[in-house]
């Protein structure tokens, strides 16, 4: 481990300055302190009429381990016909949070939550996010229960949504579960202390697993971006650590992908309008065509998903180490994701890159606007009232929230090449193994494998690294780095060809 303490550099102010920079308003407003106490002080909601009592099942969440606004919990239960019955909880934000209150145009206006790696800026204050609306272990909350079953071969139907009142009895997370169910590391100690929760889970497994299957057979894409996070002792980050996917995120993955389209396609069933979470088919297919071309593979001339995503499973078998960045790239040329507003009678565009056609964002109210807007559109379904936006609201909506989430990715992504150079500024003079990720006009840049951060190369104080391609893997020098502008720069110390 490295210390930082000798560059001092203040990292929260930088991303609460970055924040303002991109249209966000990281401190919340006046009057903020006098309507959460008014929610405080509201008595804890029992079961009526509309709200099932489901506290006796046995819920779990899997998350983060440093989660704190847990969203969402599970269950499963097997059935004699060979079919999986999921119920998913989503904690019903709206009822502390109504429309039009101060937190909820505040809310509306961010639209999301912001991870900077060093500071969270929740899009709803962490009393709530964090406490009386968070899914809190072994703590009773209202709830919006999606029902689905799942076949033997990965088929979601006879899904549902209702009221239910629910209890998390065991919070786990990604690294611990993950390592378990792959085989490869020892029960989580909540799992070990509990048959029943291990069970639970290895059933949770299967079900997504299966529905994993089915749309891998549709063309979802299998792609492996790296995502990396401050490693922090005492208040102090110390390293850089890298979190990939495993069977834990899949089996997340998997059941929010099914509850979200369960939630859609009762929207459409009843024709009402709402966002629905997209990511358009790709606009520069010919890009991912030329992509493949270079690397051995020919793709069809139209988009097609299950094409991409057999090359990339080939990709990844015969050079995992630069799969990472091959998935980057396809990500990119695919085009982000955005929101739109769906008609009653309207046929969305779908997402291609999860390979379904009905989607939209329900189950993370407490970290996202549309998840709480779909609540509401839900709600009211359920309650047979009318529905509390019109189809212009959404459109206005759905913009915002696309841009602010991309506004979020800006502000996420300069972050961590700030806490990179930070963690790095005590290791300049040091040799690192890395990999050539990008040959352009500005110059060439590598990715150091341990730990994961990018940089460019230089020589003398100037871009420059002749005779290298993407691919390449390099032996690397630090020489310098400037937090503030998140600049890295390596020196060429040996290289040794392609992958």
């Amino acid at each position: 481990m490295h210390s930082t303490k000798n560059l001092n550099f203040n990292l929260i102010a930088a991303a609460h300055a970055d924040m303002i920079e991109h249209g966000f308003q990281p401190d919340f407003p006046p009057g903020t302190d006098t309507e959460l106490a008014k929610i405080e002080a509201q008595a804890a909601l029992a079961p009526s009429n509309d709200v099932q009592d489901l506290r006796k099942l046995l819920w779990s969440s899997i998350d983060n381990d440093t989660s704190k606004d847990l969203d969402q919990i599970e269950w499963a239960e097997q059935l004699q016909d060979g079919r999986i019955r999921v119920l998913i909880g989503v904690a019903d934000v709206d009822v502390r949070v109504p429309k039009g209150s101060l937190l909820d145009k505040h809310a509306q206006s961010e639209t999301t939550s912001v991870y900077t790696g060093v500071k969270v800026f929740p899009m709803l204050p962490p009393e709530l996010s964090e406490g009386i609306t968070s899914l809190n272990e072994n703590e009773d909350r209202v709830a919006d229960v999606i029902e689905y079953l799942v076949d033997e071969s990965g088929a979601v139907s006879d899904g549902k949504v209702y009221r239910g009142l629910v209890r998390n009895q065991a919070q786990l997370a990604y690294p611990s579960v993950g390592a378990w169910l792959e085989g490869h590391g020892p029960a989580p100690e909540k799992v070990a202390a509990n048959a029943d929760l291990a069970a639970q889970v290895k059933l949770q497994d299967k079900a997504a697993q299966r529905m994993l299957g089915s749309r891998f057979q549709h063309g979802a894409l299998d792609l492996e971006t790296i995502e990396t996070h401050p490693v922090v002792k005492a208040d102090e980050i110390v390293d850089i650590g890298t979190q990939e996917k495993n069977r834990a995120t899949s089996l997340i993955e998997e059941f929010m992908v099914a509850a979200n389209g369960v939630v859609a396609r009762i929207f459409e069933q009843a024709g009402v309008a709402s966002i629905r979470r997209i990511v358009r088919t790709p606009k520069r297919w010919d890009r991912i065509i030329e992509l493949a071309n270079g690397l051995g593979t020919k793709l069809p001339e139209q988009p097609d998903s299950k094409a991409l995503n057999d090359f990339l499973l080939a990709q990844k078998k015969k050079d995992p180490d630069h799969f990472p960045d091959l998935s980057l790239a396809v990500v990119k040329l695919m085009g982000p994701g955005e929101y739109v507003l769906v008609k009653p009678n309207e046929e969305s565009p779908g997402h291609f890159g999860l390979a379904v056609q009905d989607y939209t964002h329900s189950t993370a109210p407490n970290r996202r606007f549309p998840d709480i807007v779909t609540q509401r559109i839900m709600k009211a379904h359920l309650a047979k009232a009318q529905q509390p936006y019109s189809e212009g609201d959404l459109n206005a909506i759905a913009q915002r929230c696309t841009l602010m989430e991309d506004a979020a990715r800006k502000v996420e992504r300069v972050m961590q090449k700030r806490i990179a150079a930070v963690v790095l500024h005590p290791r300049i003079g040091q040799t690192f193994k890395a990999i050539v990720t990008g040959v352009n006009q500005y110059g060439t840049f590598v990715r150091a494998l341990e730990p994961h951060v990018e940089g460019m190369l230089v020589n003398g104080g100037k871009p420059g690294a002749k005779g290298l391609d993407v691919g390449d893997r390099v032996t690397v020098k630090l020489v310098s780095t400037d937090p503030q502008r998140g600049f890295i720069d390596f020196a060429l110390q040996g290289s040794r060809g392609g992958p």
